[in-house]
């Protein structure tokens, strides 16, 4: 496949003519990709960098995947206008674990070495984290356009954030990485990868960034904004998710995710394709058939799924609905009161507008809530 496929979709490859460099020493190359352990999932966004992996992968190199166990602790402040929560060690440590399976859909596993930073970073003495910091300024940390941003708005910035891209770089020197893979929001990181190992005696990485996916909201795919469609999801989750997105990002989305072109016969097939393979990259082709079928019907054709749970109803007559709503589907009774006045509840496909019913009248229907959820109640 060769250079075209190895930096298929990148924006930076840098510095110019240095990967070239590195593919003509006829080595495996060991391909670097760090992903901190926010959130449990791996979402479709952060399989892009993974995918650019993969194509190394292809090519008899070697995936290093890094497991920022260690750097969550601190939290990465690249794209932020403030500093992260810091999640529990417990939590860190659950997260990581779901991580690498969720990678592996994606990667080679025979050609993936996965570590965590708390190997290196976990045993560095206070002497070795002040050699580490002596290897940039605070000038150059406050060039960053989230620090700078927050600088000038007179937001504090933590001690701890300035060390997060040394640490990140520090990975690089750890695991001798030849290539570094991230997203846009990370060039900083990467590029000072590049300097701290040069400062340590080693040859510098080569950077090579990918975009970032835009979501059906208009912002990066993020596990914070919840705009995401993790690797991990329930098969009719991600298909649903998949459709939400706009017509004007299909053509982007395929570049990105599927890395073909928009199929021919309208957005609406072409949703519908690009929904059936990321279940199907995750899950199988038989669950994305489900899937699809799933969505077609709850959806599409506003019908009930075939398997609606069933739930009790509460002692009392008559019932608020609102409460039993927000009971039966995890709501607020502020939105179950919303979805009722806005025709958005039904009894066996009816809407219902009377906050309060006699529970004759709710015992066995099926309850609707909005277009997807669904529940029988039983008396």
């Amino acid at each position: 496949m060769g250079l075209a496929e190895l930096t298929r979709n990148a924006v930076h490859v840098l510095p110019a003519g240095a990967l070239e460099a590195k593919l003509a020493l006829g080595r495996p190359l060991r391909v670097k990709l760090g992903i901190d352990v926010t959130s449990p999932d791996i979402h479709v966004g952060r399989g892009i960098p993974l995918q650019r992996m993969r194509a190394f992968q292809n090519e008899g190199h070697v995936g290093v995947l890094i497991v920022g166990d260690y750097t969550t602790r601190i939290g990465d402040p690249s794209g932020r206008s403030t500093e992260r929560p810091i999640l529990s060690e417990d939590e860190i440590d659950r997260n990581a674990d779901t991580y690498v399976e969720q990678a592996l859909q994606i990667l080679i596993p025979e050609q993936t070495e996965v570590r965590r930073n708390s190997e290196w970073l976990a045993s560095l003495s206070f002497a070795d984290v002040i050699r580490l910091t002596r290897m940039m300024t605070v000038a150059q940390m406050l060039e960053r356009d989230d620090f700078a941003g927050r600088y000038a708005g007179g937001q504090p910035i933590s001690v701890s954030e300035l060390l997060y891209p040394l640490m990140q770089a520090y990975d690089s020197v750890a695991v001798e990485a030849d290539v570094e893979l991230g997203g846009t929001d990370q060039l900083y990181n990467l590029l000072a990868g590049r300097e701290v190992m040069q400062a340590y005696g080693l040859e510098p990485q080569v950077v090579l960034t990918t975009p970032l996916l835009v979501s059906w909201d208009g912002e990066k795919m993020s596990s914070s904004f919840g705009n995401n469609i993790p690797l991990t999801a329930p098969p009719e989750e991600q298909f649903g998710r998949t459709m939400r997105i706009s017509d004007d990002l299909l053509e982007e989305w395929y570049r990105l995710v599927v890395q073909d072109a928009v199929p021919e016969g309208g957005p609406l097939e072409a949703k519908l394709a690009l929904a059936r393979w990321i279940v199907t990259r995750s899950h199988g082709e038989a669950a994305a058939r489900a899937a699809e079928e799933h969505f077609t019907r709850v959806v599409r054709e506003g019908r009930a799924p075939d398997d609606v749970p069933e739930h009790a109803l509460p002692a009392g007559d008559p019932l608020h609905l609102p409460a039993l709503l927000a009971d039966a589907f995890g709501l607020s009774t502020s939105e179950a009161r919303r979805l009722i006045s806005q025709g958005g509840v039904k009894l066996d496909g009816h809407p219902v507008d009377d906050l309060d019913l006699p529970r004759s009248e709710l015992a066995g229907k099926l309850v609707q809530a909005g277009k997807r959820r669904f529940v029988r109640l039983a008396d």
